[in-house]
């Protein structure tokens, strides 16, 4: 996949957001997802989410720079911690 320049690549999130929050992508959509970022809005939140496919659902992936707030993230959403190396990606 391509990005824009100056836009964060994957790895440059993974490097600097290595806490990551893997949600399905329906439970933070509409008013859920403006509550999440409104959550996230004094934590370590990365500027861009990662997401894949896993056995025919989306999941949008929550990235933090600190434990503690993936920790707190994960506690309020729900969802399971992933690491850069464990997450599935998408195909392609």
């Amino acid at each position: 996949m391509s990005r824009r320049k100056g836009e964060l690549s994957e790895s440059g999130i993974d490097r600097g957001w290595p806490h990551q929050v893997a949600v399905r992508a329906s439970a933070t959509k509409g008013a859920q997802h403006a509550a999440a970022l409104e959550f996230c809005k004094n934590l370590s939140l990365a500027p861009r989410k990662h997401s894949f496919r896993r056995d025919d659902q989306d999941w949008n992936v929550w990235c933090f720079a600190e434990e503690a707030h993936a920790q707190a993230f994960q506690r309020e959403f729900g969802g399971e911690f992933v690491t850069p190396k464990t997450r599935p990606r998408w195909p392609g």
